[in-house]
């Protein structure tokens, strides 16, 4: 399934559990716009399930919140065995170049690139931000995905100047202490994938996708 429009205030799922996975299944066409199927913490499943709304496949990096402690060749395995069934696919910053058989491979099926930063410490400077969002736009990615330690109002003014600067659509959302408020407000100045939980959080301040659903819809 192949993304045919820019998302827009987007709720995606996580699936990142067996218990997450049957919850995803109940759902009803409508219900969320997206899925996304956390590889690395389910490695055993040969291909994507059927699904009413798009997959988003992530394989995450140990270093940012990936399961498994899963190395460079295990994780290409599995971005690779299991594209044919996404419409996304979202990879790290700092794996674009151990990954170029899957951006290779994701250009020629048309399935859209993620480009993801996470910060679970802090919120980097706003020079550190700018640069990320241009290696992003630099690396054929078509959506710059962003995430940090929200602490203080000035960790939210931070990531709001993104959405001035940055030449792609942005998935800005904040973790921690300020994680719940801010992804409404970044969901509200554009934020185009808006993550919730299905089975259990994944990270400090982050809404259940359904709560989040809700609250985007009114």
């Amino acid at each position: 399934m192949t993304q045919k429009k820019p998302p827009t205030r987007d709720v995606v799922g996580i699936v990142d559990s067996m218990r997450a996975r049957r919850f995803a299944a109940r759902l009803g066409s409508g219900t969320l716009d997206v899925f996304e199927w956390r590889a690395d913490c389910l490695p055993g499943v040969a291909t994507l399930p059927a699904a009413e709304v798009p997959w988003m496949l992530t394989v995450r990096h140990p270093a940012e919140g990936g399961a498994g402690n899963l190395s460079a060749p295990a994780r290409e395995s599995l971005f690779l065995r299991l594209l044919p069934g996404a419409a996304y696919v979202d990879i790290e910053l700092r794996s674009m170049k151990t990954m170029r058989r899957v951006l290779a491979e994701a250009a020629s099926r048309e399935i859209a690139v993620i480009a993801s930063f996470h910060d679970f410490r802090t919120t980097p400077s706003s020079a550190k931000l700018r640069e990320a969002a241009a290696r992003a736009a630099d690396s054929g990615a078509q959506i710059f995905k962003v995430a940090t330690l929200t602490k203080t109002p000035h960790d939210i003014i931070r990531l709001l100047e993104l959405f001035s600067g940055s030449s792609l659509p942005l998935a800005v959302m904040g973790m921690g202490p300020l994680g719940r408020s801010s992804r409404l407000l970044f969901a509200e100045c554009g934020s185009a994938l808006n993550y919730g939980w299905l089975h259990r959080p994944n990270v400090p301040g982050q809404w259940s996708a359904l709560e989040l659903k809700k609250m985007l819809s009114r």
